[in-house]
């Protein structure tokens, strides 16, 4: 059995969010593996606990990994102020003769994003609507590489390491079985008179969602984090502002001043996205399906949503990412692809992209968490949840399709739900021993 083998049947996705199957990502040949430690998001410290407490077994993950890949270079990417993590890497690379090798990388949001971090370490520019392996590169998130090491010994992923700060008693690294639900992780932070709302991941890309949420939100296989917010939290009154009024407001209040474009992470790269044209394109038409067919406008598409524009580059308080996100709806919806045009080779660095790198703890002040910003967190709680819920869906394509029935007696690790044949997905495993209540949307499992 071969090592893609063992990661698909272990079941691993990108633990960085996006939840692409690991097996399918690294089924090819590369130049450059990049392993992401960058940690892209202000106030998550998941994977840098990882880098401190499991770097030998991430630096021989990385390796089994490079040697698939036939890469000349293996790296991992972290900011120059990891030091904790930089001394443990190395004193592990050290003992084992590693051939992996460190990048630092300034502390600018958002280091840790793909195309970014390929540049930032190679030197190449990811072409728009490409990806990493159009240059050469493979990335992968510090965490998922980590979990490969553990297919290799027959353990499949059913446990996911996650940071849960903001209005807690103790910060702390959770590292819970798949399908706990978020109350029991908040539960081992503690809780606070004041909490309101949450996010679910980073402060810049996570999901808003409220109290009432709690019961039915629980631990997948992409979850970074939870950030708990004060009530009447500045960030939870932004993210609730409803889309017609959005749009409103930016056909009203747009000044034109381009700030959203000067510090676009995408546009700094050299891309054609330019999100004042977006917006003065929206303050010129009566309606959004009038301007779908603009060549401006299309260029949303290649949006990372990273949030720069709107929670730091907007003296406004506008939101060009969430005119983005919602063009790039409209156009799935009518199965529309970005035409690829530029090539790598093509493209330049803007020349003043040195020099507009957001800070990241100045973004964090902006996003009224700036108390929160310094902790270090260090402790580890693993819950131990008498029932868990475990969604079908929660990777990039098809949803598993359940092999277990109401009933069942099952075990930690025995599969659950399989990938669909020909079909981009993943496996599932029970992450706890007991009996399956349900299987359906989700398979829930009583201990």
């Amino acid at each position: 059995m071969d090592l893609m083998e063992r990661i698909f049947n272990a079941g691993i996705v990108g633990c960085g969010g996006a939840g692409f199957p690991t097996h399918v990502k690294l089924n090819t040949k590369a130049r450059w593996l990049i392993i992401n430690g960058a940690e892209c998001e202000p106030l998550l410290r998941t994977d840098r606990y990882v880098m401190r407490h499991e770097a030998s077994q991430l630096l021989e993950a990385a390796e089994l990994i490079g040697d698939f890949l036939e890469a000349k270079h293996i790296v991992i990417a972290l900011k120059e102020h990891y030091e904790e993590e930089r001394k443990a890497l190395e004193a592990a690379a050290a003992s084992m003769e590693s051939k992996v090798k460190l990048h630092f990388l300034e502390n600018f949001y958002p280091a840790g994003d793909e195309q970014v971090l390929v540049q930032e370490v190679t030197g190449k520019i990811v072409p728009p609507a490409g990806l990493p392996g159009d240059v050469g590169a493979v990335v992968s998130n510090v965490s998922t590489v980590r979990a490969v090491l553990d297919a290799v010994s027959g353990i499949p992923f059913t446990h996911k390491y996650l940071t849960v700060t903001g209005q807690v008693e103790t910060p702390v690294i959770v590292k819970a079985p798949l399908g706990t639900p978020i109350r029991e992780c908040l539960e081992a932070a503690g809780t606070l008179s004041g909490q309101g709302d949450y996010l679910l991941g980073g402060p810049l890309m996570g999901k808003l969602r409220k109290a009432s949420d709690l019961e039915r939100d629980v631990v997948t296989k992409t979850t970074s984090g939870v950030i708990v917010l004060e009530q009447g939290a500045w960030l939870s009154r932004r993210r609730g502002v409803p889309i017609e009024h959005m749009l409103r407001q930016a056909k009203a209040a747009c000044i034109q001043c381009s700030h959203c474009t000067e510090l676009c992470s995408r546009h700094m790269l050299g891309h054609p996205l330019e999100p004042h044209k977006i917006m003065r394109k929206f303050a010129m038409c009566a309606d959004v399906d009038q301007v779908l067919e603009d060549e401006d406008v299309k260029q949303a598409l290649i949006c990372s949503e990273c949030g720069i524009c709107e929670e730091y580059a907007c003296p406004m308080g506008l939101q060009p990412r969430r005119i983005n996100s919602l063009l790039k709806t409209l156009y799935r919806k009518e199965s529309f692809h970005y035409n690829r045009k530029e090539t790598h080779d093509k493209l330049q660095i803007n020349a003043m992209r040195q020099y507009r790198k957001v800070p990241s703890e100045r973004l964090a002040a902006r996003l009224g968490l700036h108390e929160f910003y310094h902790l270090e967190i260090d402790r580890l709680v693993k819950p131990r949840s008498k029932t868990v819920a475990i969604p079908i869906r929660q990777h990039i394509g098809a949803p598993s399709q359940p092999v277990v029935k109401a009933g069942d007696a099952v075990c930690q690790g025995q599969l659950i739900a399989k990938c669909p044949e020909d079909s981009l997905g993943a496996n599932i495993h029970a992450s706890i021993t007991g009996t399956v209540l349900e299987a359906g949307e989700r398979i829930i499992i009583k201990g």
